[in-house]
Protein backbone atom coordinates (compact mmCIF):
# COMPACT_ATOMS: atom_id res chain seq x y z
CA UNK A 1 0.00 0.00 0.00
CA UNK A 2 1.41 3.38 -1.05
CA UNK A 3 2.31 5.89 1.66
CA UNK A 4 0.76 9.35 1.92
CA UNK A 5 4.13 10.96 1.08
CA UNK A 6 4.60 8.94 -2.10
CA UNK A 7 0.99 9.60 -3.10
CA UNK A 8 1.73 13.32 -2.87
CA UNK A 9 4.92 12.96 -5.00
CA UNK A 10 2.98 11.11 -7.70
CA UNK A 11 0.24 13.72 -7.79
CA UNK A 12 2.74 16.60 -7.97
CA UNK A 13 4.73 14.86 -10.70
CA UNK A 14 1.60 14.27 -12.77
CA UNK A 15 -0.41 17.46 -12.25
CA UNK A 16 2.35 20.07 -11.80
CA UNK A 17 5.44 18.66 -13.50
CA UNK A 18 3.33 17.07 -16.29
CA UNK A 19 5.25 13.80 -16.27
CA UNK A 20 3.83 10.70 -17.92
CA UNK A 21 2.66 7.64 -16.03
CA UNK A 22 5.65 5.66 -17.27
CA UNK A 23 8.15 8.30 -16.07
CA UNK A 24 6.59 8.50 -12.63
CA UNK A 25 6.50 4.71 -12.22
CA UNK A 26 10.15 4.40 -13.29
CA UNK A 27 11.46 7.17 -10.99
CA UNK A 28 9.49 6.15 -7.91
CA UNK A 29 9.81 2.41 -8.52
CA UNK A 30 6.08 1.73 -8.29
CA UNK A 31 3.61 0.03 -10.58
CA UNK A 32 1.63 2.06 -13.10
CA UNK A 33 -1.56 0.80 -11.42
CA UNK A 34 -0.39 2.40 -8.17
CA UNK A 35 0.30 5.67 -10.00
CA UNK A 36 -3.24 5.64 -11.41
CA UNK A 37 -4.76 5.11 -7.95
CA UNK A 38 -2.78 8.05 -6.53
CA UNK A 39 -3.89 10.31 -9.38
CA UNK A 40 -7.54 9.33 -8.82
CA UNK A 41 -7.57 10.30 -5.11
CA UNK A 42 -5.37 12.14 -2.62
CA UNK A 43 -6.93 10.27 0.33
CA UNK A 44 -5.00 7.38 1.82
CA UNK A 45 -6.48 3.93 1.36
CA UNK A 46 -7.40 1.71 4.29
CA UNK A 47 -6.15 -1.85 4.32
CA UNK A 48 -8.87 -4.48 4.12
CA UNK A 49 -8.18 -8.17 4.50
CA UNK A 50 -10.21 -9.81 1.74
CA UNK A 51 -9.42 -13.40 2.66
CA UNK A 52 -8.42 -14.77 6.04
CA UNK A 53 -4.74 -15.33 6.61
CA UNK A 54 -3.74 -18.96 6.55
CA UNK A 55 -3.21 -20.53 9.95
CA UNK A 56 -1.97 -24.03 9.23
CA UNK A 57 -1.16 -24.85 12.87
CA UNK A 58 -4.20 -23.27 14.55
CA UNK A 59 -6.68 -24.02 11.77
CA UNK A 60 -7.80 -27.44 12.99
CA UNK A 61 -8.32 -26.11 16.55
CA UNK A 62 -10.45 -23.05 15.71
CA UNK A 63 -13.78 -24.92 16.02
CA UNK A 64 -12.76 -26.07 19.53
CA UNK A 65 -11.89 -22.50 20.55
CA UNK A 66 -15.25 -21.23 19.27
CA UNK A 67 -16.97 -24.04 21.17
CA UNK A 68 -15.24 -23.11 24.46
CA UNK A 69 -16.10 -19.41 23.99
CA UNK A 70 -19.75 -20.34 23.44
CA UNK A 71 -19.66 -22.47 26.59
CA UNK A 72 -18.48 -19.41 28.55
CA UNK A 73 -21.90 -17.82 28.06
CA UNK A 74 -23.44 -20.45 30.36
CA UNK A 75 -20.76 -20.50 33.05
CA UNK A 76 -20.57 -18.36 36.24
CA UNK A 77 -18.74 -15.04 35.55
CA UNK A 78 -15.86 -15.90 37.88
CA UNK A 79 -15.42 -19.45 36.56
CA UNK A 80 -15.16 -18.96 32.81
CA UNK A 81 -12.46 -20.04 30.39
CA UNK A 82 -9.66 -17.51 30.14
CA UNK A 83 -7.45 -17.21 27.07
CA UNK A 84 -4.67 -19.06 28.88
CA UNK A 85 -7.03 -21.85 29.96
CA UNK A 86 -8.27 -22.27 26.38
CA UNK A 87 -4.64 -22.44 25.26
CA UNK A 88 -3.88 -25.25 27.75
CA UNK A 89 -7.03 -27.10 26.63
CA UNK A 90 -6.02 -27.19 22.97
CA UNK A 91 -2.38 -27.95 23.84
CA UNK A 92 -3.62 -31.10 25.59
CA UNK A 93 -5.48 -31.88 22.34
CA UNK A 94 -2.27 -31.64 20.27
CA UNK A 95 -1.82 -27.94 19.43
CA UNK A 96 1.87 -27.06 18.97
CA UNK A 97 1.72 -23.34 18.19
CA UNK A 98 2.30 -20.30 20.39
CA UNK A 99 -0.06 -18.90 23.00
CA UNK A 100 0.00 -15.42 21.39
CA UNK A 101 -1.60 -16.87 18.24
CA UNK A 102 -4.43 -18.32 20.33
CA UNK A 103 -4.91 -15.06 22.19
CA UNK A 104 -5.06 -13.13 18.91
CA UNK A 105 -7.73 -15.42 17.50
CA UNK A 106 -9.79 -15.24 20.73
CA UNK A 107 -9.58 -11.43 20.67
CA UNK A 108 -10.77 -11.41 17.07
CA UNK A 109 -13.74 -13.63 17.92
CA UNK A 110 -14.71 -11.41 20.85
CA UNK A 111 -14.50 -8.25 18.75
CA UNK A 112 -16.79 -9.73 16.13
CA UNK A 113 -19.41 -10.74 18.70
CA UNK A 114 -19.15 -7.67 20.87
CA UNK A 115 -21.76 -5.06 20.16
CA UNK A 116 -21.27 -1.50 21.38
CA UNK A 117 -23.38 -0.58 24.40
CA UNK A 118 -25.77 2.25 23.83
CA UNK A 119 -27.93 4.06 26.36
CA UNK A 120 -30.87 6.41 26.27
CA UNK A 121 -30.14 9.99 27.29
CA UNK A 122 -32.25 10.76 30.37
CA UNK A 123 -33.70 14.01 31.66
CA UNK A 124 -35.18 14.59 35.12
CA UNK A 125 -37.54 17.16 36.55
CA UNK A 126 -36.40 19.30 39.51
CA UNK A 127 -36.79 17.48 42.83
CA UNK A 128 -38.09 14.28 41.25
CA UNK A 129 -35.17 11.86 41.52
CA UNK A 130 -31.94 11.09 43.33
CA UNK A 131 -29.57 8.13 43.34
CA UNK A 132 -27.70 6.63 46.31
CA UNK A 133 -24.81 4.17 46.58
CA UNK A 134 -21.81 3.06 48.64
CA UNK A 135 -18.16 3.31 47.65
CA UNK A 136 -14.80 2.54 49.26
CA UNK A 137 -11.87 4.88 49.80
CA UNK A 138 -8.65 5.03 51.84
CA UNK A 139 -8.01 7.61 54.56
CA UNK A 140 -5.48 8.05 57.38
CA UNK A 141 -7.42 8.41 60.63
CA UNK A 142 -5.46 8.89 63.88
CA UNK A 143 -2.24 7.83 62.08
CA UNK A 144 -3.78 4.55 60.85
CA UNK A 145 -4.51 3.90 57.17
CA UNK A 146 -8.08 2.60 56.92
CA UNK A 147 -10.49 1.59 54.17
CA UNK A 148 -13.58 3.67 54.85
CA UNK A 149 -17.10 3.20 53.47
CA UNK A 150 -18.41 6.34 51.79
CA UNK A 151 -22.14 6.99 51.34
CA UNK A 152 -23.07 8.98 48.22
CA UNK A 153 -26.32 10.64 47.19
CA UNK A 154 -26.73 12.68 44.00
CA UNK A 155 -29.67 14.78 42.84
CA UNK A 156 -30.46 13.90 39.23
CA UNK A 157 -31.59 17.37 38.10
CA UNK A 158 -28.94 19.66 39.61
CA UNK A 159 -26.19 16.98 39.95
CA UNK A 160 -25.52 18.13 43.53
CA UNK A 161 -23.41 15.49 45.30
CA UNK A 162 -23.26 14.56 49.00
CA UNK A 163 -20.60 12.31 50.57
CA UNK A 164 -20.19 10.97 54.12
CA UNK A 165 -17.68 8.40 55.44
CA UNK A 166 -18.45 5.57 57.89
CA UNK A 167 -16.45 2.68 59.38
CA UNK A 168 -18.86 0.07 57.93
CA UNK A 169 -21.89 -0.30 55.65
CA UNK A 170 -24.34 -0.91 58.48
CA UNK A 171 -28.05 -0.18 58.09
CA UNK A 172 -27.87 2.57 60.72
CA UNK A 173 -25.01 4.19 58.75
CA UNK A 174 -27.11 3.89 55.58
CA UNK A 175 -29.97 5.76 57.29
CA UNK A 176 -27.65 8.36 58.84
CA UNK A 177 -26.17 9.08 55.41
CA UNK A 178 -29.69 9.74 54.08
CA UNK A 179 -30.55 12.07 56.95
CA UNK A 180 -27.41 14.16 56.53
CA UNK A 181 -27.90 14.25 52.74
CA UNK A 182 -31.47 15.51 53.18
CA UNK A 183 -30.21 18.31 55.42
CA UNK A 184 -27.49 19.11 52.87
CA UNK A 185 -30.06 19.30 50.05
CA UNK A 186 -32.52 21.11 52.37
CA UNK A 187 -35.25 18.75 51.27
CA UNK A 188 -36.12 15.19 50.26
CA UNK A 189 -36.26 13.96 46.63
CA UNK A 190 -39.54 12.33 45.61
CA UNK A 191 -37.83 9.09 44.49
CA UNK A 192 -34.41 7.52 45.20
CA UNK A 193 -32.80 4.78 43.11
CA UNK A 194 -30.62 2.05 44.70
CA UNK A 195 -28.82 -1.18 44.03
CA UNK A 196 -30.30 -4.21 45.74
CA UNK A 197 -28.35 -3.62 48.97
CA UNK A 198 -29.17 -5.58 52.12
CA UNK A 199 -29.83 -2.46 54.18
CA UNK A 200 -32.97 -1.89 52.09
CA UNK A 201 -33.88 -5.15 50.31
CA UNK A 202 -34.80 -8.38 52.07
CA UNK A 203 -35.72 -10.35 48.93
CA UNK A 204 -35.67 -9.72 45.16
CA UNK A 205 -38.99 -10.65 43.57
CA UNK A 206 -40.10 -10.62 39.95
CA UNK A 207 -39.21 -7.57 37.85
CA UNK A 208 -38.56 -4.43 39.89
CA UNK A 209 -40.64 -5.68 42.83
CA UNK A 210 -38.74 -6.03 46.10
CA UNK A 211 -39.57 -7.16 49.60
CA UNK A 212 -38.01 -4.36 51.63
CA UNK A 213 -36.50 -4.53 55.08
CA UNK A 214 -39.07 -3.46 57.67
CA UNK A 215 -36.70 -0.85 59.12
CA UNK A 216 -36.16 0.65 55.65
CA UNK A 217 -39.91 0.80 55.05
CA UNK A 218 -40.34 2.67 58.34
CA UNK A 219 -37.51 5.03 57.42
CA UNK A 220 -39.00 5.68 53.97
CA UNK A 221 -42.40 6.28 55.55
CA UNK A 222 -40.88 8.88 57.89
CA UNK A 223 -39.56 10.95 54.96
CA UNK A 224 -42.30 9.97 52.43
CA UNK A 225 -40.03 9.32 49.44
CA UNK A 226 -40.44 6.44 46.98
CA UNK A 227 -37.76 3.80 46.39
CA UNK A 228 -36.65 2.33 43.06
CA UNK A 229 -34.32 -0.66 42.78
CA UNK A 230 -32.16 -1.36 39.73
CA UNK A 231 -32.07 -4.60 37.79
CA UNK A 232 -29.39 -6.85 39.35
CA UNK A 233 -26.05 -6.34 37.59
CA UNK A 234 -27.26 -3.27 35.69
CA UNK A 235 -25.41 -0.46 37.46
CA UNK A 236 -25.90 1.86 34.46
CA UNK A 237 -29.52 2.30 35.56
CA UNK A 238 -28.16 4.68 38.20
CA UNK A 239 -25.15 5.86 36.25
CA UNK A 240 -25.27 9.35 37.78
CA UNK A 241 -24.24 8.25 41.25
CA UNK A 242 -21.92 5.54 39.81
CA UNK A 243 -20.04 8.39 38.14
CA UNK A 244 -20.29 10.44 41.35
CA UNK A 245 -18.59 7.68 43.38
CA UNK A 246 -15.50 7.79 41.17
CA UNK A 247 -15.58 11.57 40.80
CA UNK A 248 -15.78 12.17 44.55
CA UNK A 249 -13.03 9.70 45.34
CA UNK A 250 -10.64 11.12 42.71
CA UNK A 251 -11.33 14.79 43.40
CA UNK A 252 -12.20 14.97 47.13
CA UNK A 253 -9.93 12.26 48.56
CA UNK A 254 -6.71 12.73 46.56
CA UNK A 255 -4.19 13.03 48.12
CA UNK A 256 -5.23 10.61 50.86
CA UNK A 257 -6.74 12.73 53.65
CA UNK A 258 -4.95 12.66 57.01
CA UNK A 259 -7.35 13.41 59.87
CA UNK A 260 -7.75 12.75 63.57
CA UNK A 261 -11.28 11.28 63.44
CA UNK A 262 -14.24 10.41 61.25
CA UNK A 263 -15.85 13.68 62.33
CA UNK A 264 -12.93 15.65 60.90
CA UNK A 265 -12.99 13.58 57.69
CA UNK A 266 -16.72 14.23 57.21
CA UNK A 267 -16.22 17.95 57.83
CA UNK A 268 -13.60 17.92 55.08
CA UNK A 269 -15.90 16.03 52.68
CA UNK A 270 -18.80 18.38 53.38
CA UNK A 271 -16.60 21.39 52.58
CA UNK A 272 -15.56 19.76 49.29
CA UNK A 273 -19.22 19.11 48.38
CA UNK A 274 -20.03 22.76 49.03
CA UNK A 275 -17.11 23.89 46.85
CA UNK A 276 -18.36 21.58 44.09
CA UNK A 277 -21.48 23.77 43.77
CA UNK A 278 -19.39 26.14 41.63
CA UNK A 279 -18.67 23.43 39.04
CA UNK A 280 -20.60 23.40 35.77
CA UNK A 281 -21.31 19.93 34.39
CA UNK A 282 -20.68 19.50 30.66
CA UNK A 283 -23.85 20.09 28.67
CA UNK A 284 -25.66 21.86 31.52
CA UNK A 285 -26.74 25.50 31.23
CA UNK A 286 -25.78 26.55 34.77
CA UNK A 287 -23.40 25.59 37.63
CA UNK A 288 -24.52 22.94 40.12
CA UNK A 289 -25.29 25.48 42.86
CA UNK A 290 -27.54 27.55 40.59
CA UNK A 291 -29.40 24.44 39.38
CA UNK A 292 -29.85 23.28 42.98
CA UNK A 293 -31.37 26.65 43.92
CA UNK A 294 -33.96 26.05 41.21
CA UNK A 295 -34.51 22.46 42.36
CA UNK A 296 -34.79 23.09 46.10
CA UNK A 297 -38.42 24.38 46.10
CA UNK A 298 -39.52 21.19 44.31
CA UNK A 299 -38.08 18.87 47.02
CA UNK A 300 -40.26 17.40 49.75
CA UNK A 301 -40.06 19.22 53.08
CA UNK A 302 -38.07 17.83 56.00
CA UNK A 303 -40.12 16.39 58.89
CA UNK A 304 -40.10 18.06 62.31
CA UNK A 305 -37.54 15.62 63.74
CA UNK A 306 -34.91 13.30 62.30
CA UNK A 307 -35.41 9.55 62.14
CA UNK A 308 -33.44 7.77 64.90
CA UNK A 309 -30.66 6.10 62.91
CA UNK A 310 -29.81 3.30 65.32
CA UNK A 311 -30.22 -0.37 66.08
CA UNK A 312 -32.19 -0.96 69.29
CA UNK A 313 -31.54 -4.14 71.23
CA UNK A 314 -32.40 -5.37 74.76
CA UNK A 315 -29.24 -6.37 76.64
CA UNK A 316 -28.43 -8.01 79.98
CA UNK A 317 -25.91 -6.72 82.49
CA UNK A 318 -22.90 -9.00 83.09
CA UNK A 319 -21.25 -9.49 86.51
CA UNK A 320 -18.51 -7.05 85.40
CA UNK A 321 -21.06 -4.25 84.86
CA UNK A 322 -20.94 -4.55 81.08
CA UNK A 323 -23.36 -5.21 78.24
CA UNK A 324 -22.44 -7.03 75.01
CA UNK A 325 -23.15 -5.94 71.44
CA UNK A 326 -21.62 -7.47 68.29
CA UNK A 327 -19.11 -9.40 70.47
CA UNK A 328 -17.81 -6.18 72.12
CA UNK A 329 -18.44 -5.31 75.78
CA UNK A 330 -19.38 -1.80 76.95
CA UNK A 331 -19.23 -0.66 80.59
CA UNK A 332 -22.18 0.60 82.66
CA UNK A 333 -21.94 2.66 85.91
CA UNK A 334 -21.78 0.22 88.81
CA UNK A 335 -24.15 2.34 90.89
CA UNK A 336 -26.78 2.63 88.12
CA UNK A 337 -26.81 -0.85 86.65
CA UNK A 338 -30.01 -2.88 86.24
CA UNK A 339 -30.45 -6.50 85.16
CA UNK A 340 -32.22 -5.56 81.92
CA UNK A 341 -31.22 -2.58 79.81
CA UNK A 342 -31.68 -1.32 76.25
CA UNK A 343 -28.77 -0.59 73.90
CA UNK A 344 -29.00 1.82 70.96
CA UNK A 345 -26.17 1.52 68.43
CA UNK A 346 -25.63 4.57 66.19
CA UNK A 347 -22.93 4.66 63.47
CA UNK A 348 -20.37 6.34 65.75
CA UNK A 349 -21.63 5.78 69.31
CA UNK A 350 -23.46 3.35 71.56
CA UNK A 351 -26.01 4.49 74.18
CA UNK A 352 -27.17 2.29 77.05
CA UNK A 353 -30.57 3.13 78.57
CA UNK A 354 -32.62 2.19 81.59
CA UNK A 355 -36.21 3.04 80.75
CA UNK A 356 -35.88 6.46 79.04
CA UNK A 357 -32.61 7.53 80.74
CA UNK A 358 -29.23 7.22 79.01
CA UNK A 359 -26.98 5.86 81.77
CA UNK A 360 -23.87 5.27 79.60
CA UNK A 361 -22.54 6.37 76.22
CA UNK A 362 -19.45 5.10 74.38
CA UNK A 363 -17.75 5.52 71.02
CA UNK A 364 -18.80 2.55 68.91
CA UNK A 365 -16.20 -0.19 68.49
CA UNK A 366 -15.99 -2.05 65.16
CA UNK A 367 -13.43 -4.58 66.38
CA UNK A 368 -14.15 -8.00 67.84
CA UNK A 369 -14.09 -9.22 71.45
CA UNK A 370 -13.04 -5.79 72.75
CA UNK A 371 -13.68 -4.25 76.20
CA UNK A 372 -14.79 -0.63 75.98
CA UNK A 373 -14.44 0.91 79.46
CA UNK A 374 -15.26 4.24 80.99
CA UNK A 375 -13.19 4.08 84.20
CA UNK A 376 -15.52 6.56 85.92
CA UNK A 377 -18.20 3.85 85.85
CA UNK A 378 -16.18 1.78 88.35
CA UNK A 379 -15.20 4.48 90.88
CA UNK A 380 -18.23 3.97 93.20
CA UNK A 381 -17.32 0.28 93.49
CA UNK A 382 -13.65 1.11 94.12
CA UNK A 383 -14.63 3.31 97.05
CA UNK A 384 -16.20 0.23 98.60
CA UNK A 385 -13.35 -2.11 97.61
CA UNK A 386 -10.12 -0.05 97.67
CA UNK A 387 -7.98 -3.19 97.86
CA UNK A 388 -8.81 -3.88 94.15
CA UNK A 389 -7.37 -0.54 93.00
CA UNK A 390 -4.01 -1.88 91.73
CA UNK A 391 -5.59 -4.66 89.66
CA UNK A 392 -8.82 -3.09 88.42
CA UNK A 393 -8.65 -3.40 84.61
CA UNK A 394 -10.45 -0.12 83.78
CA UNK A 395 -8.15 1.83 86.13
CA UNK A 396 -5.01 0.12 84.81
CA UNK A 397 -5.89 1.21 81.27
CA UNK A 398 -6.64 4.75 82.40
CA UNK A 399 -3.41 4.84 84.40
CA UNK A 400 -1.40 4.27 81.22
CA UNK A 401 -2.47 7.66 79.87
CA UNK A 402 -3.27 9.92 82.81
CA UNK A 403 -0.91 12.84 83.68
CA UNK A 404 2.24 12.26 85.81
CA UNK A 405 0.85 14.70 88.43
CA UNK A 406 -1.78 12.08 89.33
CA UNK A 407 0.94 9.53 90.17
CA UNK A 408 2.82 12.06 92.33
CA UNK A 409 -0.35 12.94 94.25
CA UNK A 410 -1.23 9.24 94.74
CA UNK A 411 2.28 8.43 95.96
CA UNK A 412 2.18 11.27 98.49
CA UNK A 413 -1.28 10.18 99.71
CA UNK A 414 0.01 6.62 100.21
CA UNK A 415 2.98 7.91 102.25
CA UNK A 416 0.77 10.00 104.54
CA UNK A 417 -2.28 7.73 104.97
CA UNK A 418 -3.16 4.08 105.32
CA UNK A 419 -3.54 2.13 102.08
CA UNK A 420 -7.35 1.94 102.00
CA UNK A 421 -7.78 5.58 103.14
CA UNK A 422 -5.35 6.89 100.54
CA UNK A 423 -7.15 5.01 97.76
CA UNK A 424 -10.56 6.30 98.85
CA UNK A 425 -9.24 9.87 98.98
CA UNK A 426 -7.69 9.48 95.53
CA UNK A 427 -10.92 8.02 94.13
CA UNK A 428 -12.75 11.12 95.38
CA UNK A 429 -10.32 13.23 93.34
CA UNK A 430 -10.86 11.04 90.26
CA UNK A 431 -14.63 11.44 90.61
CA UNK A 432 -14.18 15.15 89.93
CA UNK A 433 -13.88 14.08 86.25
CA UNK A 434 -17.66 13.63 86.29
CA UNK A 435 -18.03 17.42 86.69
CA UNK A 436 -14.85 19.10 85.42
CA UNK A 437 -12.70 18.74 82.31
CA UNK A 438 -9.55 16.61 82.42
CA UNK A 439 -7.24 19.51 81.58
CA UNK A 440 -8.68 21.63 84.39
CA UNK A 441 -8.32 18.83 86.94
CA UNK A 442 -4.70 18.29 85.89
CA UNK A 443 -3.98 21.97 86.59
CA UNK A 444 -5.77 21.76 89.96
CA UNK A 445 -3.82 18.63 91.00
CA UNK A 446 -0.51 20.30 90.08
CA UNK A 447 -1.53 23.40 92.06
CA UNK A 448 -2.58 21.31 95.07
CA UNK A 449 0.81 19.58 95.05
CA UNK A 450 2.49 23.00 95.06
CA UNK A 451 0.34 24.21 98.00
CA UNK A 452 0.78 20.95 99.91
CA UNK A 453 -2.99 20.38 100.28
CA UNK A 454 -2.95 16.72 99.26
CA UNK A 455 -6.62 15.75 99.62
CA UNK A 456 -9.86 15.93 97.65
CA UNK A 457 -11.02 19.16 99.32
CA UNK A 458 -7.70 20.85 98.48
CA UNK A 459 -7.95 19.85 94.80
CA UNK A 460 -11.56 21.06 94.66
CA UNK A 461 -10.51 24.38 96.24
CA UNK A 462 -7.86 24.77 93.54
CA UNK A 463 -10.51 24.03 90.91
CA UNK A 464 -12.69 26.83 92.23
CA UNK A 465 -9.75 29.21 92.20
CA UNK A 466 -9.05 28.31 88.59
CA UNK A 467 -12.68 28.79 87.63
CA UNK A 468 -13.11 32.01 89.63
CA UNK A 469 -9.73 33.73 89.87
CA UNK A 470 -9.43 36.72 92.24
CA UNK A 471 -10.06 39.98 90.45
CA UNK A 472 -7.86 42.98 91.15
CA UNK A 473 -9.77 45.86 92.69
CA UNK A 474 -9.77 49.13 90.79
CA UNK A 475 -9.28 52.29 92.88
CA UNK A 476 -11.60 55.08 91.84
CA UNK A 477 -10.00 58.53 91.91
CA UNK A 478 -12.66 61.13 92.90
CA UNK A 479 -10.30 63.92 93.91
CA UNK A 480 -11.37 66.00 90.97
CA UNK A 481 -15.02 66.13 92.08
CA UNK A 482 -15.52 68.07 95.34
CA UNK A 483 -19.05 66.75 95.83
CA UNK A 484 -17.81 63.17 95.99
CA UNK A 485 -14.94 63.89 98.38
CA UNK A 486 -15.83 63.27 102.03
CA UNK A 487 -14.10 65.32 104.76
CA UNK A 488 -13.91 63.43 108.05
CA UNK A 489 -12.36 65.21 110.99
CA UNK A 490 -9.94 63.06 113.00
CA UNK A 491 -11.11 62.31 116.59
CA UNK A 492 -9.95 64.60 119.44
CA UNK A 493 -8.26 62.24 121.87
CA UNK A 494 -8.10 64.89 124.62
CA UNK A 495 -11.76 64.22 125.37
CA UNK A 496 -10.86 60.71 126.46
CA UNK A 497 -8.29 62.18 128.75
CA UNK A 498 -10.98 64.38 130.23
CA UNK A 499 -13.24 61.38 130.78
CA UNK A 500 -10.44 59.50 132.49
CA UNK A 501 -9.75 62.57 134.70
CA UNK A 502 -13.35 62.80 135.72
CA UNK A 503 -13.24 59.17 136.72
CA UNK A 504 -10.25 59.77 138.97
Amino acid sequence: MISVENREKIRRAYFIEKQTLRQIARELHVARKTVCKAIESAEAETYTLNTPRPAPILGDFKPRIVELLAENEHLPPKQRYTSHKIYTEIVSAGYQGGESTVRGYIAQQRREKKRPKVYLPLEFDPGSDAQADWGEAVAEIADARLTVQVFYMRLCYSRRLFMMAFPAQKQEAFFAGHVQAFHFFQGVPHRIAYDNLKAAVQQILEGHTRQEQLAFTAFRSHYLFESHFCTPGQGHEKGGVEHGVGFGRRNFMVPIPKVASFAELNTLLLAECLKDDARQVDGQPAPIGVAWALERPALLGLPGKDYPCCVTKPVALTPYSQVEFESNRYSVPTDRGHPHLVLKAYPFRVDILYLADVIASHGRCYGHEQDVFNPLHYLPLLEQRPGAFEHAKPLRRWRETWPPAYERLLAQLQREQASSSSVREFVKILKLHETYSASLIEQAVSQALTYGCIHADGVELCLRQLLQPETTRTVLDVSGNARLVSHIEPPDLRRYEQLLGMGR
